[in-house]
C-alpha cells in the first residue's frame, strides 16, 4: 500500500491547540465494526460502551520534559534536543535541530546545572548520541531545565504540564504522551471499576517509533524505531483470565495496542516480558489480543492511522474520519476520542 492511500484533508482549525477544560468532557465517536455504524457522544459515554467483564488495558508511562534548548558558548548558537530514550548511564539517544551543526565533541549549555556533549550520530535522521553532564538529582534538574515535548502542530503554550500527562502516569520515560488516556479522570475510572471492568497497567515509553512521519512511498519500506515496553506477570495473567472468561480486551491507545500485540502469541496468550518493540501494524494484520480500541484522531499518512485502519479497513476508517471532520470533532493530541469496537 502507498503512504498516500492514508491521506485526508483536515481543516487547520480542527487541530486542537489546548486540552479540553474537563478531561472527560471531550467528545467520543463510537464506531461499531459489525454494523458499520457511528454514534456521536461525549467521552463519559465510554462507561455505557464498556461491559462488566471487559479488561481495560492502559499505558502508565509518564512524559519527561524531554525538550531542551542549549547554547554553544563559543558561538552563541542554539540547539534543540529532544530526548528519546536513555541508553546507559547519562547517555541518551535524541533528536537535534539543526542536526548538521551538532558535531561530535561539541558541548551545549542548557542551564547552570546542565550541559550536553554530542558524542556521535545515530542511525536515524537527525539522531545523536549525547551525554548529559550535571551535579545533583537528574530528575529534579531535568524538571527545571526541560520543556514538555508538545507536537509541532500545537503552537499554544501549555499552562499546566500535567494536562499532557494521564492521571495514572507513573513510570517516567516518554518523549510524548499516550494521548488516548488524557480523557480519563479519577472519577470516571472509579465508575468504570464499579461497573465490573478490570483495569490493567502495562508500559511503553513513547519515542520516535510512535510519532515519526512516514516518508517512504510504500508503507512496507518504513522502518519503525524501537521503543521500550514492560508487561508484568500479574498484568499478563489478568488479561489472559479475562479473555478466557469471554471478556474483551479493550486497549487505551495505540501504544497499549502495539505492546500487547508484541507480547501475545498466535494462540492469543499474553506473555510477560521486558524488551524493545518495533512492531508496525498495517491493514491486513491479524490482531492476536486486541478486541476494541480507544484512540484519538491521528495525522494523515501516519503509522497510527495505518494501525487503526487495520482494525477495520482503510476505506472504513477514512469514511469515519470524514464524518468526524463534517461533525467538527477536534483532532490530534488534545483532540476528541474514538472508540472502535
Amino acid at each position: 500500500m502507498k503512504t498516500s492511500d492514508f491521506y485526508y484533508d483536515l481543516p487547520h482549525e480542527l487541530i486542537a491547540q489546548t486540552p479540553c477544560p474537563n478531561r472527560s468532557a471531550s467528545r467520543l465517536l463510537t464506531y461499531h465494526r459489525d454494523t458499520k455504524t457511528i454514534e456521536d457522544g461525549v467521552f463519559t459515554d465510554i462507561l455505557d460502551q464498556l461491559r462488566p467483564n471487559d479488561v481495560l488495558v492502559r499505558n502508565n508511562t509518564r512524559v519527561i520534559p524531554a525538550r531542551l534548548i542549549g547554547t554553544r558558548p563559543e558561538t552563541g548558537g542554539t540547539m534543540e534536543f529532544l530526548l528519546l530514550r536513555r541508553l546507559e548511564g547519562d547517555e541518551w539517544e535524541c533528536l537535534c535541530r539543526p542536526a548538521k551543526r551538532a558535531k561530535a565533541g561539541t558541548t551545549y549549555i542548557m542551564t547552570d546545572e546542565l550541559t550536553a556533549t554530542v558524542l556521535a550520530d545515530t542511525e536515524i535522521d537527525g539522531g545523536k548520541r549525547i551525554r548529559l553532564n550535571y551535579n545533583g538529582i537528574f530528575e529534579e534538574i531535568l524538571d527545571r531545565a526541560g520543556q514538555m515535548p508538545l507536537p509541532p502542530y500545537i503552537t499554544e503554550r501549555l499552562a499546566d504540564r500535567e494536562r499532557y500527562q494521564t492521571v495514572y502516569a507513573k513510570e517516567r520515560g516518554s518523549a510524548a504522551a499516550p494521548t488516548a488516556g488524557l480523557h480519563f479522570t479519577e472519577e470516571l475510572l472509579k465508575q468504570i471499576r464499579s461497573k465490573g471492568v478490570t483495569i490493567v497497567d502495562i508500559l511503553l515509553h513513547v519515542g520516535l517509533g510512535t510519532f515519526r512521519p512516514v516518508s517512504e512511498e510504500n508503507i512496507e519500506d518504513h522502518p519503525m524505531h524501537s521503543e521500550h515496553y514492560e508487561v508484568t506477570e500479574e498484568a499478563a495473567d489478568t488479561i489472559n483470565r479475562v479473555r478466557q472468561g469471554g471478556g474483551r480486551i479493550v486497549c487505551v491507545g495505540t501504544t497499549s495496542t502495539r505492546t500487547l500485540e508484541t507480547v501475545t502469541d498466535e494462540d492469543g496468550i499474553v506473555h510477560p516480558g521486558i524488551g524493545e518493540t518495533s512492531i508496525f501494524i498495517t491493514p491486513g494484520y491479524r490482531f492476536k489480543a486486541v478486541d476494541a480500541l480507544i484512540t484519538n484522531f491521528h495525522l494523515p499518512e501516519s503509522t497510527l492511522l495505518m494501525l487503526v485502519s487495520a482494525l477495520s479497513s482503510r476505506e472504513e476508517m477514512l469514511a469515519v474520519y470524514q464524518h468526524a471532520i463534517a461533525e467538527r470533532y477536534r483532532f490530534f493530541s488534545f483532540g476528541d476520542a474514538m472508540f472502535i469496537c
